[in-house]
């Protein structure tokens, strides 16, 4: 199967030709330099209102470091996780048609 939206892909470099030509991989990732503040004997850094809301950023961040990076993405909301009974319970309500796995049956892995 041919994708001719896909083209002249160069890995090896950072400059992608892609959907319409002409695609720039910098057009996707973009850099803010922020400035590193001091916040009593620790430092911090101050982000934007325009990118708080875009990535709906509200109580708290995980930083996920990499070998020469530092990721943050949005905290997970404050909604507490489900138990397993509750789980069990909100899966029972739901009335989901599993019957599509009832052939799974006879797989045989009862006998093993």
């Amino acid at each position: 199967m041919e994708f001719p939206h896909l083209r002249n892909w160069n890995f090896s470099g950072i400059q992608f030709a892609g959907i319409g030509g002409g695609c720039y991989y910098r057009n996707y990732m973009k850099s803010v330099v922020l400035k590193v503040a001091r916040i009593g004997n620790s430092r911090g850094i101050r982000l934007p209102a325009a990118m708080l809301r875009k990535y709906h950023i509200t109580d708290t961040v995980i930083a996920e470091e990499r070998d020469d990076e530092i990721i943050l993405k949005a905290g997970r909301s404050a909604q507490p996780k489900l138990s397993w009974e509750e789980t069990g319970k909100a899966i029972a309500a739901a009335k989901e048609d599993w019957s599509d796995w009832d052939v799974t049956l006879a797989d045989g892995l009862d006998d093993l």
